[in-house]
């Protein structure tokens, strides 16, 4: 639909009503100009109100009709309305919301038909990456705090082999065996399904040495991904992702995933892991002026893809619960039908790019996204396949939280860079955050893998030294003399070492813990 040829007429009838619906009277971002009847009016502003951005969202369309320009779009106002940001980096292509926009004839003429001040903005960001791959700070989660529904989805476990790793994880917070690595919950299962850990879980179920396999094989497959270094400390507090900078704006977290785009579960689940993170540490505070947070989840049809109904029922579960802890969550991804309909139910804003209609199935995904909208005056299958780049339909809530009325729009154009800054001046950045002294290094203390690595050796020891003692004794009743004291046993020196007295201390302490988890089993942290 590309209607810059002709002038914009005056509003009327339904075209006036529609503008009516986005006359709102409070704090709003921007999103453009109504189109109707072939033309743009740039009086008639199309906009979200800032309260109901925590009513969550979906930006959806075909590849490349603008998607992550409307995400940066709206992340550039959030910012300006000192609302934090997170922002996940697919492609490599949003960390220019960090620099100044280029200005150039088409800059000028889109903020013409919209009637926009364009101005070379940047906006404060901070880059992340996954465990350290690519560039950014590392964002690593501990296996215990990421917790077994979760890891069950990464892993691709059936139902039967996720129960198992339930009760693995619960064996394992009991017994003071802090998960923190992949090699810690190696351990745990080869453990258990050996001759001394059998007896463990006897009483309650047990772990078949068939499914003990299958996760052993799923964990190794995984790290041969090279995902092992996602899983480690220090863990990311994603109360960072909270902040605002010096000047009062918020802070844009960018997670930059380029390197990992050929493991799609991997990252999405991640970003799940931080909400449910999110989800679990905040307080509850009702509905605000402006949000904490606005997250957006991008590629979110590989969240869904293959999911367990359990898993769904989580994610529509944290999805409806969040909005009252003050975070606001868009789900970007090419159709609507990508998204399950009880998520999309809560999903109150919606930006709907073009769509194509090129094959049967092409036809029937656009009759099902028409029909998830309210009824309008457009014919909206002939409007969705016929907007151009930067052009979208865009029904919101008022700040009444009543849908506005479906508007065709002409999008801004974003102020800051629209495309990558280049690798030496993301690498500045992100060795120049303060964050950066504080996850760049990895850190492998004892757990898991370390205390039962100790214990096995001790009782390998012992069974030694026991042996050992029975020869001793046999040889003396041979000789019938009396055998010379013994020197102490190697299991007597590592029972009196310093590092087994801490080893038992800790074990101890921490004998009968059991982790409080949330809704998808993630552990609770206090901030």
């Amino acid at each position: 639909m590309s209607v810059s040829e002709q002038p914009p007429a005056a509003l009327g009838g339904p075209a006036a009503e529609i503008a009516a619906g986005y006359a709102f009277e409070g704090a709003a971002l921007d999103l453009g100009a109504l189109l109707w009847d072939g033309a743009c009016h740039p009086d008639a502003p199309i906009r979200i109100p800032l309260p109901v951005l925590n009513r969550h969202g979906l930006v959806a369309g075909a590849t490349g009709t603008g998607k992550t320009k409307t995400l940066q779009l709206i992340a550039e106002q959030l910012s300006a309305n000192g609302v934090p940001v997170f922002l996940a980096d697919i492609k490599g292509d949003v960390s220019g919301v960090s620099a100044p926009g280029q200005d150039g004839e088409k800059v000028r003429e889109r903020a013409a038909q919209v009637g926009q001040e364009w101005r070379a903005t940047g906006f404060p960001c901070e880059f992340y990456g996954l465990g350290g791959t690519g560039p950014g700070i590392p964002v690593r989660a501990t296996v215990t705090s990421f917790g077994p529904v979760l890891l069950s989805k990464v892993l691709q476990l059936n139902q039967t082999q996720e129960q198992s790793l339930g009760l693995i994880f619960h064996y394992a917070d009991s017994k003071g065996l802090e998960l923190v690595d992949l090699k810690d919950l190696r351990a745990v299962v080869a453990f258990l399904v050996s001759d001394t850990g059998k007896a463990e879980l006897k009483g309650i179920g047990g772990l078949s040495t068939v499914t003990a396999g299958v996760i052993l094989r799923s964990i190794t497959a995984f790290e041969q991904q090279g995902a092992g270094g996602f899983f480690g400390e220090p863990e990311f507090d994603t109360s960072e992702f909270l902040r605002t900078a010096a000047d009062g704006r918020g802070i844009v977290s960018v997670l930059e995933l380029p390197s990992v785009q050929d493991k799609p579960q991997l990252f999405s689940t991640f970003l799940m892991w931080m909400l449910a993170d999110l989800f679990n540490d905040l307080p509850e505070v009702g509905d605000l002026e402006k949000p904490k947070l606005v997250f957006f989840f991008d590629e979110a049809h590989l969240l869904f893809n293959g999911a367990s109904k359990a898993f769904l029922e989580s994610i529509t579960q944290t999805v409806r619960l969040i909005r009252s802890k003050g975070i606001g969550v868009f789900f970007v991804t090419q159709t609507p039908k990508d998204v399950p309909s009880d998520v999309l139910a809560q999903l109150g804003n919606r930006v709907q790019h073009a769509l194509r209609a090129f094959t049967p199935d092409d036809a029937k995904a656009l009759k099902a996204t028409v029909r998830t909208f309210p009824n309008s005056p457009y014919d909206l299958e002939e409007v969705l396949t016929g907007l151009g780049t930067g052009e979208a339909v865009v029904t919101v809530l008022s700040e009444k939280g009543a849908p506005t009325p479906v508007a065709a729009t002409r999008l801004r154009a974003p102020e800051s860079l629209m495309g990558p800054i280049d690798a030496a001046a993301l690498d500045a950045a992100v060795k120049g955050s303060l964050l950066y002294g504080r996850y760049a290094e990895a850190v492998d203390r004892e757990s898991a893998y370390e205390k039962l690595t100790a214990e096995q050796q001790a009782a390998e020891a012992a069974a030694l030294e026991a042996a050992a003692a029975k020869e001793a004794e046999k040889a003396r009743r041979q000789g019938g003399g009396r055998a010379p004291k013994p020197e102490p046993s190697l299991t007597e020196q590592v029972v009196g070492s310093g590092v087994f007295k801490s080893l038992a201390r800790s074990i101890g302490t921490q004998l009968g813990r059991e982790i409080s988890r949330s809704i998808f089993g993630t552990a609770r942290r206090k901030r």
